[in-house]
């Protein structure tokens, strides 16, 4: 039986992969065969990115990339397209998070934190749509969320732009299936990362999350790249339109104790 699971010289684009989620992803995918792209803004985390890629066994090149700028991401394509001549997956993991009372909250910060959670991915997914389609297996996974369907206290604005990312993976999924192209989402549980950790570790908010937690702890990076390696590979020819919660039981929690 032919492994179905094996991404053996894929191309895999992983934006947002400088730190936490989108770096271990990154990672995960070359260890299971794929070339891997990982890019952000940050280009002195860039490097090291691209190190651990090269050191799991995937080729790279180094192509910073903003989700802001359309420029910089139709850049980022046509240098992957350059080097590797296709893209088979893209994996959409930029974004970042604060925690604000909405009656104050400035309308700017709203603005830059849904252009850059939710039209950044949109801009991603409209730029690589050519060669994902031209793959004839082209996969698509975006990071949603635990606030794509739960409401967390003062971060309305990551709330929406998440539960918007969900909708767009949905109506991806039914707009580009006759393309050939899969389209879904992972929606990570609370992992602490550089982005969160003031919030979460050794805080009210944090024991709270961790009560209504089955498994009463917080998740791992590496623990999301079983079901990306999943969602990019040939076992996945027939689901689109999903998005699997890794959570450690928390969408499916009621009362625990």
């Amino acid at each position: 039986m032919p492994n179905r699971l094996d991404l053996t010289d894929r191309v895999a684009v992983v934006i947002g992969a400088t730190s936490g989620l989108g770096r271990a992803l990154a990672v995960g995918l070359a260890e299971h065969g794929a070339h891997v792209i990982p890019t952000g803004r940050r280009e002195e985390h860039l490097e090291e990115a691209c190190r651990d890629v090269e050191a799991a066994g995937g080729r790279t090149i180094r192509q910073p990339s903003d989700v802001r700028d359309r420029k910089s991401i139709d850049a980022l394509r046509q240098a992957v397209l350059l080097q590797f001549g296709r893209v088979d997956i893209l994996v959409n993991a930029a974004g970042y998070t604060f925690k604000e009372p909405t009656a104050t909250m400035q309308e700017e910060l709203w603005t830059c934190l849904i252009d850059t959670n939710l039209s950044g991915v949109l801009r991603a997914c409209q730029s690589f749509y050519t060669p994902l389609k031209e793959s004839g297996r082209g996969r698509i996974i975006n990071l949603a969320s635990l606030g794509s369907f739960l409401a967390f206290h003062q971060v309305a604005a990551y709330c929406a732009a998440k539960a918007g990312l969900l909708s767009l993976t949905r109506s991806l999924a039914c707009e580009w299936a006759s393309d050939g192209i899969s389209v879904n989402a992972i929606a990570p549980g609370v992992f602490p990362s550089e982005l969160n950790s003031e919030f979460v570790l050794d805080t009210p908010r944090g024991q709270e999350i961790l009560m209504r937690t089955p498994m009463r702890r917080f998740g791992s990076p590496e623990e999301l790249v079983g079901v990306a390696v999943l969602l990019a590979s040939d076992a996945a020819s027939f689901l689109t339109g999903q998005c699997i919660a890794v959570d450690g039981g928390y969408l499916a929690s009621g009362v625990n104790s």
